[in-house]
């Protein structure tokens, strides 16, 4: 597989939108699969897009935990340890359980200082975020929905395959995400990548430029998509 580095820094330069184009191309057909189905929010007004391999947990928020505070607090510092281990470039994916009623926030003005600390890339999660206005510039949650509290919010599970609005990942998996949601690239197809992208942008351009022209018209489209055909 190509560098991880180069493949992070290749990826980030592009929306998710684009990356989704990028595997019709690997796939050679459309899919209705690896991406979330529903719109979310984001903490942050970017669209620098989180890029990396997945680091993935479950909450709830809806009634309290069955464990005592010492296990809670335990669990939950199990979980600042494993989103750390090594990854180079984890990306935080929490699953929230109470969904698609979430009424508890674990995102908030104190994790996302937390984790921005610890070097994480970023989170995406089907639960809730809080503390709009508060929270530090620089880290990006990609959310669910917005709500004010945190309610019973607790880590039930750790390193474990989660769903996030209809996209399933697994602990590991090459995860890009932004402002229009998150899709996957199982790593079979990670080394395709990076021709792929340049594909997309290339076939794009002829139909791009004539549409933007004042004189475009009906016979100037049939040939820039001919054109747009005709890059391999």
């Amino acid at each position: 597989m190509m560098n991880i580095d180069q493949l992070i820094k290749t990826t980030s330069k592009y929306d998710t939108p684009t990356m989704c184009n990028a595997m019709d191309v690997i796939l050679g057909t459309r899919s209705a699969i690896g991406f979330t189905k529903s719109s979310m929010v984001t903490a942050q007004n970017s669209t620098q897009p989180i890029v990396g391999f997945a680091k993935t947990a479950k909450i709830r928020a809806s009634s309290p935990p069955l464990k005592s505070q010492k296990e809670i607090n335990n669990i939950r510092m199990e979980y600042y340890e494993y989103i750390v281990k090594n990854e180079k470039n984890p990306v935080v994916v929490i699953e929230d359980m109470d969904f698609p009623n979430c009424i508890g926030a674990f995102w908030g003005e104190l994790n996302v200082a937390v984790h921005k600390g610890l070097k994480i890339k970023g989170t995406v999660t089907n639960g809730l975020l809080r503390d709009l206005g508060m929270l530090d510039s620089g880290y990006q949650v990609i959310a669910g929905s917005i709500g004010p509290s945190h309610a019973f919010v607790h880590i039930t599970e750790l390193d474990t395959p989660v769903n996030i609005l209809g996209l399933e990942i697994k602990p590991g998996d090459f995860i890009h995400a932004d402002q229009h949601g998150a899709m996957t690239v199982p790593k079979k197809y990670l080394d395709a990548l990076p021709h792929a992208l340049d594909l997309v942008v290339k076939k794009e351009i002829p139909i791009l430029e004539a549409a933007r022209q004042k004189d475009f018209n009906i016979e100037k489209l049939k040939k820039a998509f001919q054109a747009s055909w005709d890059i391999k």
